[in-house]
Order: C-alpha cells, then sequence, then structure tokens
C-alpha cells in the first residue's frame, strides 16, 4: 500500500508541466541558457522569441531534450528545451533550499496564576530568559479560574511585571490583552548585535 502511494505522489509531480505534444497551442515564447546547443540543431541562429511549437518540438527531439512549458498562463506560454528530469530534480533541489533557509519560530509557553507568589515568578522568570536566549518567542499568560476572573487586574499587573524584568532580553508585541479566561502577552527576542 505505502508503494502504491508513493508512485502516486511521483506521477503528479511528473504531471506538474506540459511537455513536448502535451503543448498544444500553435505558437510558444521560447527561453534558456542552452540557445548555442539549440541554433546548432536548427542550423541557424536562435535568439530568445516566440516560434511555432512544432518547429521547436523539432529541435527538441533532434537534441534528445524535451520541451518543458514554464509558464503556461503567459502569452505565448514560455517553454524551455531541457531534460525534464534534470528540471524536476533541479526544482526541488531549490525548494529543499529555500525551506531550510526559512526561518522557524518556536513559541514556549508560560503559565501563572492571579495568585502567583514571588518565588514561583522568579522561576518563571528564569525559564523565560532562558528561552528568550535560545531565541524563541515567550507566550506568558494568566489562567482564570471561577471567581478569580474579578482580579484580572492582579494578572494584568503580574504579566507587566513580567514584561519589566525581561526587558534586556525581550520585547513585548503588544500589551497583556484578555481573552476568555486568559490574559496574555508575546514577548519577543530582541536581535543580537554582533
Amino acid at each position: 500500500m505505502g508503494k502504491q502511494r508513493s508512485f502516486v505522489r511521483q506521477e503528479s509531480e511528473k504531471n506538474l508541466f506540459r511537455i513536448n505534444e502535451q503543448i498544444k497551442l500553435p505558437s510558444i515564447r521560447l527561453v534558456g541558457e542552452d540557445m548555442e546547443q539549440i541554433s546548432l540543431a536548427a542550423g541557424k541562429e536562435i535568439e530568445p522569441g516566440v516560434y511555432s511549437t512544432r518547429l521547436v518540438l523539432e529541435w527538441a527531439n533532434t537534441l534528445g531534450l524535451d520541451l518543458v512549458e514554464i509558464s503556461p498562463n503567459a502569452d505565448p506560454p514560455v517553454c524551455k528545451i531541457i531534460d525534464y528530469n534534470k528540471f524536476l530534480y533541479n526544482k526541488k533541489k531549490r525548494e529543499k533550499e529555500i525551506k531550510a533557509k526559512a526561518v522557524k519560530t518556536v513559541i514556549k509557553e508560560i503559565r501563572f496564576g492571579p495568585n502567583t507568589d514571588d518565588h514561583d515568578f522568579e522561576f518563571k522568570v528564569r525559564h523565560a530568559k532562558e528561552f528568550l536566549e535560545e531565541g524563541s518567542k515567550v507566550k506568558a499568560y494568566v489562567q482564570f479560574k471561577g471567581r478569580s476572573i474579578v482580579f484580572n487586574d492582579r494578572g494584568e499587573l503580574l504579566l507587566l511585571k513580567f514584561i519589566k524584568e525581561l526587558d534586556e532580553l525581550g520585547a513585548a508585541e503588544a500589551l497583556p490583552k484578555l481573552e476568555g479566561r486568559r490574559m496574555f502577552v508575546m514577548i519577543a527576542p530582541k536581535k543580537k548585535k554582533s
């Protein structure tokens, strides 16, 4: 069953672009880096531009390469003469590099009660400092249970004190706000000077 899924995924990747005889339009815009090689196959100097699809397909067949539609929405569609499998490989490689360079944001949560004592507060501040030094964001919130919601001013003071303690390592994205039975604040790490 697992092999069948990978086969289906592989087939769908192959069908992302129209190639060779799948391109039915009478003319296309030809682009690419290997224009010298295409010129040799055509027997004359070829520049990037608009050509008959049939003619460009003949050039691709002569070179043993594929005609690949890169941008189907353009008028006329943009195509390249290239090895299709190599094209897909390079596309996957570029996507993988982009994904690797993307910054992943980690959010650590710290929970308080409206009556958190000083020792617990200091303990949680120490942990928050560690998280901010690692480069993670910190989401601190005060959870109100039952009737403790009437003490939401205590929760706000607690979070403001928390922000002040972490001022040197992080900055609050906004003031504490109440949503339902939780009052929370997000603290982002400050950029380190190199």
